[in-house]
């Protein structure tokens, strides 16, 4: 069974403010707690759309949404793809979008897929099993600047180099085939006493190898891109972070959505044209109530930010740079 506690799921549904006859895109389906609930309040002129690259995912969300099965489509498709998937199925304009990013509960427990150090399995942490690029071909096949990189952009470990020179030395005499390997790989590169302090020693480099494998801060930021063209007047974009960078990217490109064009010193009134498309309907994140951390630990790092859009963007307006 696919099971995932969803994150701030209450908060979320309401800063969605679901139209019943809407058309919604869960991004992120994940063990389909949102979706449920967002489909749930959608009349016969609804849908929901669900996007996942985990096929056991969308076959469990498959038999939980069945109740509701004339109001829902399922992709296996990352959410990179958003615009081409929707297009392909007439989908021209959505009310709401809504990012759940991170690794399901449901992955990080399923010891196989090699997302966790706490098992041992094969190194893999790929979301979509049928893709080629496996943590397996970094940790023995990248080369030591590019390990480095990763590692301290990604996972923000202070050890990246001693980490990547201990895998390039260690894979020259053997190759570095699981968790526990590369657990034990880590442990030897950082200082004992920087190992017995700030939590499991192996926690930055596996979070950075899960990011690196499924591309996940350009996937997201393509997605979101995407989705700010195709939400519609009013409609409302939702994403959940649970990491620095990815809330760094949506903070950004809410900010620059939300900003008006600058208009001279003293200039008495705005002009048509001058206004932004977005406006920001959380001026600073929501995370979780103590009693959902309580619940879930996992919840703990969680934020949301919710924007909507207000007016059609003028041309000299682009969701990637802004005004021009």
């Amino acid at each position: 069974m696919f099971a995932h506690k969803s994150v701030l799921k209450e908060e979320a549904i309401d800063y969605l403010n679901i139209k019943p006859h809407g058309t919604y895109v869960d991004c992120t389906l994940g063990g389909g707690g949102h979706a449920v609930e967002i489909v749930s309040k959608l009349n016969e002129g609804g849908q929901l759309i669900a996007f996942d690259q985990d096929e056991n995912a969308l076959n469990a969300a498959q038999n939980r949404l069945k109740p509701y099965r004339k109001k829902f489509m399922l992709i296996h498709a990352n959410f990179r793809n958003l615009k081409d998937q929707l297009t392909r199925h007439g989908i021209k304009r959505v009310d709401g979008f809504l990012f759940d990013l991170g690794v399901s509960s449901h992955q990080f427990d399923q010891g196989d897929r090699g997302f966790s150090y706490r098992f041992n399995a094969r190194l893999d942490m790929r979301m979509d099993q049928t893709q080629s690029l496996t943590a397996y071909e970094i940790v023995n096949k990248w080369p030591y600047d590019r390990l480095v990189k990763i590692f301290f952009n990604y996972g923000q470990e202070r050890f990246s180099k001693q980490i990547a020179r201990k895998i390039e030395k260690r894979r020259h005499v053997q190759k570095i085939e699981t968790t526990f390997d590369l657990v034990d790989v880590i442990k030897e590169a950082i200082p004992a006493p920087a190992r017995r302090k700030g939590g499991h020693p192996a926690t930055r480099t596996f979070q950075a190898l899960r990011i690196a494998v499924n591309d996940e801060l350009n996937a997201f930021n393509d997605a979101l891109h995407q989705a700010a063209e195709l939400v519609a007047l009013k409609g409302r974009i939702a994403v959940i972070t649970f990491h620095s960078l990815e809330d760094r990217l949506c903070k950004h490109a809410f900010k620059t959505w939300s900003t008006n064009k600058q208009v001279p010193k003293n200039f008495p009134v705005l002009p048509d044209g001058f206004e932004a498309p977005f406006k920001r309907v959380t001026t600073k994140p929501i995370t979780p109530s103590h009693e959902e951390i309580s619940k879930n630990r996992r919840a703990r790092s969680a934020k949301l930010r919710v924007a909507e859009k207000a007016r059609s963007w003028s041309k000299e307006f682009t969701y990637r740079e802004g005004w021009k």
